[in-house]
C-alpha cells in the first residue's frame, strides 16, 4: 500500500470563516460489525462459506509448497488485485496487492466495473506471475514477484492476446500454455456465443510463442447455445489433461464445466454437465446461495483437492449488495472427472475443514459473523482500504490523531477519484459507524459516511455546510438520471459548534438485507435516527449494473 507522505500543517482559522484551503476532515475511527443468521451455528472442526465474505469476486488459487495463495479481481477500485496466503485454504492472511503503485495501471476515467477483471496466479522456476486484463485501459498483461507479497513488477503488456480471464499452465516438460476467452472463430450465432484458444507462451520473454488455436467453441453443448464461456484454468491429473471454465454468466444461470484431453491443446471431450452450479434448484429455497461458478481447482496432497469459485448471496430474488464472494468446497474424482457439487445439491454454509494444518500468526481476513475496527494510528492505510480510480496525488493522511481527508473537488457521484475510502460490506446485516470531526467547511462542502456501489448509487449521511450552516443530511443518488451531488432525503441543522475540533459527531450506517437506517450523535453513543427504512436494494448488482459490491467508508468533498 503507498506509505504516509509528509502530513499538511494545519492552518490557523478563524472560527466560521473557511479556509483558502479545504481544511482536511479528521475521522477519529471507524467500525464494521456484522451478523448474519447463517453463521450463527458453525459446528466445531467446520468452516464458514464465503471463506472471503463481500466483494472478492473472481477467485485464483495456486499451491506453493505448505503455502495457498489467491487472489481476486478489482475492477477500477485501487490499490487491485488482493494477494492472500493461507496454510488450510480457510485462513486467509492478505499479504498485499499486486497493484499498489499508481504508475502500474492507470484507472483514470474508467467506468467501475471495467478495469482489472478476472486475474489468474501461476508460480513456475522460482516466480510468482500474475496474467490478468485491464478492460478499457490496455488488456493482457503479467505481472512479477520473486515474493508474493511484493513488491510486483510493473505491467508487460501482452498485445497479441485479446478477449479476458487470461491463465497460464506450465507443463512437466517446462513448455507454457495461455489459455483465455475471446470471440468465436467463425461469426457470433447468437449473443453471448465466446470460445477458449490456447497458444504457447515463453516465461523468459513474456510473449506469445505460437499461433491461437480454439479448444472450445461456446461451450459443453453447442446446440444448446450456451453463452458466455470464460474463466479457464488448465490444469494435469493422472495423466490428463483437463480444462475447466465457467459458463451460462456470472449471474443465476453461472456454472462450472471441465473438459479432458490427452494433451495441452486438444481436442477435448466435455463432461456432459456442470461441476458446479445452483441454477437447478428452486428459487425459493430459504437463505439461497446463487450464481455459483468461475472455479479453480487445487491439489491439498493428503487433504485432496478444493475448489475456489465465486457465489452470491441474496436478501431477495437476485439482489445482494454484497457483491461475488469467494466460496470454498472439496472436489471429489468420479471415474477420472472433477465433480464439486451434484446436480440439485446445495452449496452449504458449513462444511468440515480440509486436513491441513491450522495458520501460526498473521491476521486473518474476518469469515462469518465478525468486528473490524480501525482507529488509523499506523503510518499508512490497511491494505484492504479502497479507493475508486487511481489516486494522482495524496489526499489521506494517517497516524496520531487518526484519519485525515483532504476535501478535493470530485464528487462521489462523478468518474474522478473522490476523497473515499471503502470497505467492503461483507454482510447482509451490517453496521458501520465513524466519528468525524473538521473545523472549518466551505459552502456546499461534506465530510461523512458513503454507502457506495457506483458513481450512480450511493447513499450519503454527514455533514454539509449550507448558507453559513451546517446541516446533517442524508442524500441519495439512485441513477443516473439523480444529480451528481445526490438527491437530498432529509436534513436537520446541527447546533453551532457541533462537528468541529472540540465536539466530533457520530455516524451510523446499518443495513438489514434491502433496508439501511441513517443514524447520527453529536453525543457518544446518544443516536438519533436521520432516516429509516430507506431502500436498500439501489446499492444491489441488480439495479445498479456491473460487477462490483457495496463499499462503506469516510468521504471528504469540497467545491
Amino acid at each position: 500500500m503507498l506509505r504516509q507522505l509528509i502530513p499538511v500543517a494545519l492552518a490557523t482559522l478563524v472560527p466560521g470563516v473557511a479556509p483558502s484551503s479545504p481544511e482536511p476532515v479528521r475521522f477519529t475511527d471507524f467500525r464494521y460489525a456484522g451478523h448474519d443468521a447463517t453463521f450463527d451455528t458453525i459446528p466445531h472442526g467446520h468452516y464458514a462459506n464465503p471463506i472471503l465474505p463481500g466483494f472478492y469476486p473472481d477467485p485464483s488459487v495456486i499451491r506453493v509448497g505448505r503455502w495457498f495463495y489467491l487472489v481476486n479481481s478489482t475492477f477500477s477500485y485501487f490499490p487491485g488485485l488482493p494477494v492472500f496466503r493461507s496454510s488450510d485454504l480457510v485462513h486467509w492472511v492478505q499479504i498485499g496487492n499486486a497493484i499498489d503503485r499508481p504508475g502500474q495501471i492507470d484507472l483514470t476515467g474508467r467506468g467501475l466495473s471495467e478495469g482489472l477483471f478476472a486475474p489468474a496466479l501461476h508460480y513456475a522456476g522460482g516466480l510468482f506471475y500474475i496474467i490478468n486484463t485491464c478492460v478499457g485501459c490496455g488488456g493482457t498483461f503479467v505481472v512479477s514477484a520473486r515474493d508474493p507479497a511484493g513488491p510486483w513488477s510493473d505491467p508487460v503488456w501482452i498485445r497479441e492476446v485479446g478477449g479476458i480471464d487470461p491463465s497460464l499452465f506450465t507443463d512437466a516438460d517446462g513448455s507454457t500454455w495461455l489459455v483465455n476467452n475471446d470471440a468465436s472463430p467463425e461469426a457470433p450465432r447468437y449473443d453471448g456465443h465466446r470460445a477458449i484458444w490456447i497458444r504457447r507462451f515463453d516465461l523468459a520473454t513474456l510473449k506469445v510463442a505460437g499461433p491461437a488455436i480454439p479448444i472450445v467453441d461456446g461451450g459443453i453443448d453447442p446446440a444448446a447455445r450456451p453463452v458466455w464461456v470464460e474463466g479457464p484454468h488448465l490444469f494435469r491429473h493422472d495423466g490428463h489433461y483437463y480444462l475447466i471454465t465457467a459458463e451460462g454468466g456470472t449471474s443465476t444461470n453461472h456454472s462450472e464445466t471441465v473438459y479432458r484431453a490427452s494433451r495441452p491443446n486438444g481436442p477435448f471431450v466435455p463432461w456432459p454437465r456442470p461441476i458446479l452450479t445452483q441454477r437447478d434448484l428452486p428459487p425459493g429455497r430459504p437463505a439461497p446461495i446463487t450464481s455459483a461458478g468461475h472455479a479453480q481447482l487445487v491439489n491439498a496432497g493428503a487433504a485432496g483437492w478444493w475448489a475456489v469459485f465465486l457465489a452470491t448471496r441474496p436478501y431477495a430474488g437476485d439482489l445482494y449488495n454484497t457483491g461475488r464472494e469467494t466460496f470454498l468446497l472439496p472436489v471429489t474424482w468420479r471415474a477420472g472427472w472433477p465433480v464439486v457439487t451434484e446436480p440439485g445439491t446445495t452449496i452449504p454454509y458449513a462444511v468440515r475443514r480440509p486436513a491441513l494444518p491450522t495458520p501460526q500468526g498473521g491476521r486473518a481476513m474476518a469469515s462469518g459473523n465478525a468486528v473490524t475496527d480501525d482507529t488509523f494510528v499506523e503510518p499508512s492505510l490497511a491494505t484492504t482500504w479502497l479507493m475508486v480510480r487511481t489516486p494522482k496525488t495524496q489526499w489521506w493522511h494517517t497516524g496520531r490523531g487518526g484519519l485525515r481527508l483532504d476535501p478535493r473537488t470530485e464528487p462521489i457521484g462523478g468518474t474522478g477519484q473522490p476523497s473515499f475510502l471503502g470497505h467492503r460490506q461483507q454482510h447482509m446485516h451490517a453496521q458501520a459507524t465513524t466519528t468525524v470531526s473538521v473545523a472549518a467547511m466551505r459552502n456546499g462542502a461534506k465530510a461523512g459516511l458513503v454507502a457506495y456501489q457506483n458513481e450512480a448509487h450511493y447513499y450519503f449521511i454527514g455533514m454539509v455546510q449550507d448558507q453559513g450552516r451546517r446541516q446533517m443530511r442524508v442524500e441519495r443518488r439512485a441513477g443516473s438520471g439523480d444529480p451528481i451531488g445526490g438527491a437530498i432525503l432529509t436534513s436537520t441543522p446541527l447546533p453551532d459548534g457541533v462537528g468541529g475540533p472540540g465536539s466530533p459527531v457520530q455516524l451510523r450506517i446499518a443495513a438489514d438485507g434491502g433496508r439501511y437506517t441513517f443514524d447520527y450523535a453529536t453525543a457518544p453513543g446518544r443516536w438519533v435516527r436521520l432516516l429509516g427504512d430507506a431502500d436498500g436494494t439501489v446499492l444491489s448488482t441488480a439495479r445498479a449494473g456491473g460487477f462490483v459490491g457495496t463499499t462503506i467508508g469516510p468521504y471528504a468533498y469540497s467545491p
